[in-house]
């Protein structure tokens, strides 16, 4: 039996750059600086991104729009302006790491995986990306680079009580300040973007509430990829479900920090075909009133797609 798995998000995007024709075009690293690799989008416009994989888990780069249908609240959209494969392009990566009394035990392994990822597969040429680390508040460690070796002592300089000063954890003002603060600097509509977070997902000391994460994180195009740590304390804990909720909300995935080291490389690079193979789809809605109401998104893809991963919808815009 054919199963397509979709991970889903919310909110509407509004970005401010060119928008182009509906052609279906391949947009690689080579073509950053040319002029239809951004885009314009105004508020009647909604901006989608998504992944799709094959059966084997390998990224679907030959869709053509005519073998997706696409619904908004049940209704085809009046008009798709834009769809495009985004492919080898650069990623901008935010490393957080967790640093609470909950994770003491963790953030070695944890360090372990980070590195892991700056030095096989961060391309310096091309990719940037910041260690910031946390507890009841957060700190960046180090500033946006392409080099991996000061990547790497950002990382080995995380430590246990980091910026614990005060018991308590702040997970969701961690990743609001990393997707406001941190990928609001860049041109989110350029790279492929995620925030990868080391932690049990226990937050009891933010000020930020879950959805406001989300729609901080879906305005710079950011996904959430976690790897979750599972200390004896969280039998009772949500913050599994946490963590899965970010990730389905911005079109990430949940790994456990516990796996083979085989099995985490192979996370990490199926983290990588998510970023270097992401289409790009930009429509104008059937109907569309700005109330604040939302919208369900439903895309069906061909049968020799497996997954997809989309947001399941957004929120209108309010005037």
């Amino acid at each position: 039996m054919h199963r397509l798995s979709i991970l889903s998000g919310l909110f509407v995007v509004l970005v401010f750059a060119d928008a182009r024709g509906v052609g279906s075009q391949t947009i690689t690293a080579a073509d950053q600086n040319n002029t239809t690799y951004g885009l314009r989008v105004s508020v009647d416009e909604v901006y989608l991104t998504f992944h799709a994989a094959d059966v084997h888990g390998l990224p679907v780069n030959d869709l053509k729009l005519d073998e997706l249908r696409l619904r908004d609240n049940g209704r085809s959209p009046s008009n798709i302006l834009v769809f495009q494969l985004l492919r080898d392009v650069p990623i901008r990566a935010g490393i957080l790491m967790d640093t609470s009394e909950s994770m003491r035990d963790f953030i070695a392994a944890n360090r372990a995986i980070s590195i892991e990822y700056a030095q096989r597969l961060l391309r310096q040429d091309l990719d940037r990306a910041f260690v910031m680390d946390f507890g009841r508040l957060s700190k960046t460690v180090q500033p946006w680079t392409g080099d991996p070796t000061a990547l790497v002592a950002g990382i080995r300089s995380v430590s246990a009580g980091g910026e614990n000063l005060l018991a308590g954890t702040g997970l969701f003002d961690a990743i609001f300040r990393g997707c406001y603060s941190e990928f609001g600097k860049t041109d989110s509509t350029a790279t492929g973007n995620f925030i990868l977070v080391f932690s049990d997902g226990e937050d009891n000391a933010s000020h930020t509430s879950l959805n406001e994460v989300v729609t901080a994180c879906q305005r710079t195009h950011t996904a959430i990829y976690s790897f979750r740590s599972d200390p004896k304390s969280s039998f009772f804990s949500g913050g599994g479900a946490t963590l899965a909720e970010l990730a389905a909300k911005t079109g990430g995935r949940v790994f456990h920090d516990n796996a083979s080291e085989a099995e985490i490389y192979d996370d990490l690079r199926m983290i990588e075909a998510d970023l270097r193979n992401e289409y790009r789809l930009v429509y104008r809605p059937a109907v569309l009133k700005h109330d604040g109401c939302f919208h369900r998104i439903e895309l069906k893809a061909p049968e020799r797609v497996e997954s997809l991963v989309i947001r399941s919808g957004y929120y209108a815009p309010v005037r």
